[in-house]
């Protein structure tokens, strides 16, 4: 059968997230998360929905990617389809073929699950590894230790704060309360927290946003960020901690983060929070250096 490859409309966005969690599996690969397109979601649901794309054999959505800005695509598939041959070769002619509205022109990037066929195709047209990026794993079967900060679920009424750490905790960052309230709106924040913490002297220090994929299945942290003015502190670890208590509340099985391996000192938070780290990811990419 003929496999489409479209862009979904905006009311369509919510069957998009319900098979990405559907796919969520401790046992699978690290792949892209409803969580991803839930934070992607603070541009609001137009742009969310003009940066994904599906494909689809005979109307069931098999493969799932996002436009993370405009070179880089990441990738889901289902369970059933990592190695489904048709599938791989026609997610690579759409990502290399600039005419087909997928990636431009230029230096551009894929991220896709490891084990997915369409790692090794795209190898194959000459497609060279990027930069290393760490994933980090913490099962929550067990509980998690108390962060030892106070930390605060924020909702409406104080985006503005939440949105005030984001913004000091990472450079060039735009984050606003309407972001926030765009990417609230979202279906993935259905099952979402954002926390804020706050230091021995009631200050606001750091910011994560958490994920569900629904009970049994791993959540993920995204983004998470200490405020520039209270680093080397510990406040990273005891968000992070607050993160894994947050998630591991819902019902989710482990928690799931994912940073350049070249951010050493953010590798170690995570680390110290008892989080593992699971083989390096590459990117594969096109035209690049």
């Amino acid at each position: 059968m003929t496999i489409e490859m479209g862009a979904p409309a905006v009311d369509e966005l919510d069957d998009v997230v319900r098979v990405l969690r559907q796919w969520q599996h401790d046992a699978g690969p690290v792949q892209l998360h409803p969580g991803d397109l839930g934070w992607f979601w603070r541009f609001g649901p137009r742009r969310t929905a003009a940066a994904t794309r599906t494909w689809r054999r005979a109307g069931e959505v098999l493969a799932v990617g996002l436009l993370d800005g405009a070179d880089l695509l990441r990738l889901a598939f289902a369970p059933s389809a990592w190695r489904d041959e048709r599938l791989a070769r026609r997610v690579v002619e759409d990502a290399s073929a600039p005419e087909r509205g997928v990636l431009p022109e230029g230096p551009v990037s894929v991220e896709a699950p490891p084990g997915a066929l369409v790692q090794e195709l795209l190898s194959q047209d000459g497609w060279a590894r990027g930069e290393p990026w760490t994933l980090l794993r913490r099962d929550l079967g067990a509980p998690v230790p108390d962060p030892g900060v106070r930390v605060e679920v924020i909702g409406p009424e104080r985006a503005h704060e939440w949105a005030a750490v984001q913004r000091a905790s990472f450079d060039r960052s735009t984050f606003s309360a309407e972001r926030w309230h765009a990417m609230a709106a979202g279906a993935p924040f259905v099952d979402a927290r954002c926390l804020l913490a706050h230091d021995e002297r009631g200050e606001p220090v750091a910011a994560v946003t958490v994920w569900s994929a629904g009970e049994g299945r791993p959540g993920v942290i995204e983004p998470l960020g200490v405020h520039r003015a209270h680093r080397r502190h510990g406040h990273g670890r005891a968000v992070t901690l607050a993160a894994a208590r947050a998630l591991r509340q819902a019902g989710s099985s482990s928690v799931l983060v994912c940073c350049p391996s070249a951010n050493v000192g953010a590798v170690a938070t995570y680390r110290s929070a008892g989080l593992a780290p699971l083989p390096e990811r590459r990117d594969l990419c096109r035209g690049v250096g």
